[in-house]
Parts: C-alpha cells; structure tokens; sequence
C-alpha cells in the first residue's frame, strides 16, 4: 500500500493505516525533535503532540504527497510550544547521531561531536530548528520557509544568522576549550 492511500485511508478515521504512517516517520521526528529540544523526554512530548495534531488535522492535509513535510512542521511547532512552556527547565544534551558513522578516529569524533554539541547548547530554540531542519532533515531553504510559513529571504536570513551564530560559539570554544574557563 503506498503512502497516499495509506494518508486517505488514516484520513477517514483508519487507526491501522494512521499506525503504518507513525512507523515510517517516527525514528526521523523524533531526532529532529532531540536536536531542537535537546531533551529527549521533551522530544518525545513534542512528537507525540504533534502525532495527535496528525491525528486530528489528517482529513484536512490537501497533498497526501507532502505529508512529511507537514509531519516535521508539526513537530517543529509542537517543540516550540514545549520549549516555550518549560523554559526554565534545565536542558540536557543528548547529541547521537540517526547512524553511527562508518569509519574515522573515534576519539577527535568524540571530541568534535562534544564541541559541536556545547556550541548548539548556545543556540537558541529557533536557530537550532532551522539548522536542524536544513542539515540534518535535508530540506531545502525554500522547504524550510514553507514549512515554517515564512518568506524565503527570512529563511534564508535566519538560516545564515543560526550558521553564523554557530561558528562564533565554536571559535569561542576553540579559545575557551573547557566549560569552567579553566585551560587545558
């Protein structure tokens, strides 16, 4: 059974093919959803929300063919309400990557994957989502302004913004290698 009918069939209250969709796209929502929130028990809240929005919204979704894109804007807006509900909460960062990688030193991956982690710690919320809807969820910059509902220059704007942002908390960690200042 393809994904249209799968959409329609979800659509008109079929809780089995609603389940086929959630199988197929949850591993993807639920990473996107770490990387912004960097708390897995608050990703999970977002995707589970925004799975009941799916769930509610399914009959309205005009493309079935663009039913991905719709999944991860849902998840995106579900992690900024979380986020916008517990802001006081501490954030814990659980950085893993969808797939291990294949070959490399393993101790400078670590230690990259750790700089890289304290530097998107800084961010905030919506510059991670950006960043993690172009890089890491693979959508275009013109994906990503529709998706977010905003013009394409802005996308484009916050999207360089975020990666700017980003490489200045990197040079600011290459300089201050250590959490408490102290040197190497």
């Amino acid at each position: 059974m393809d994904q249209r009918e799968l959409v329609d069939r979800a659509g008109r209250g079929d809780h089995d093919a609603f389940a086929l969709l959630v199988d197929q796209s949850i591993t993807q929502l639920e990473a996107v959803a770490r990387l912004i929130l960097r708390d897995p028990e608050l990703a999970r809240d977002a995707v589970q929300d925004a799975y009941i929005r799916a769930w509610r919204d399914l009959p309205g979704l005009r493309d079935p063919d663009r039913l991905g894109a719709w999944l991860n804007r849902l998840t995106v807006n579900a992690c900024l309400d979380v986020h916008r509900k517990r802001r006081r909460r501490p954030i814990e960062v659980d950085l893993s990557p969808a797939s291990p990688p294949t070959v490399g030193d393993h101790t400078s991956s670590i230690a990259d994957r750790d700089q890289l982690e304290r530097g998107f710690r800084r961010l905030n919320t919506d510059q991670r989502a950006v960043l993690v809807l172009h890089y890491f969820a693979g959508m275009s910059v013109p994906e990503l302004a529709a998706m977010l509902e905003i013009p394409l220059g802005t996308a484009q704007s916050r999207l360089g913004r975020a990666l700017a942002g980003l490489r200045a908390e990197l040079a600011a960690l290459d300089r201050d290698p250590l959490p408490g200042g102290q040197p190497a």
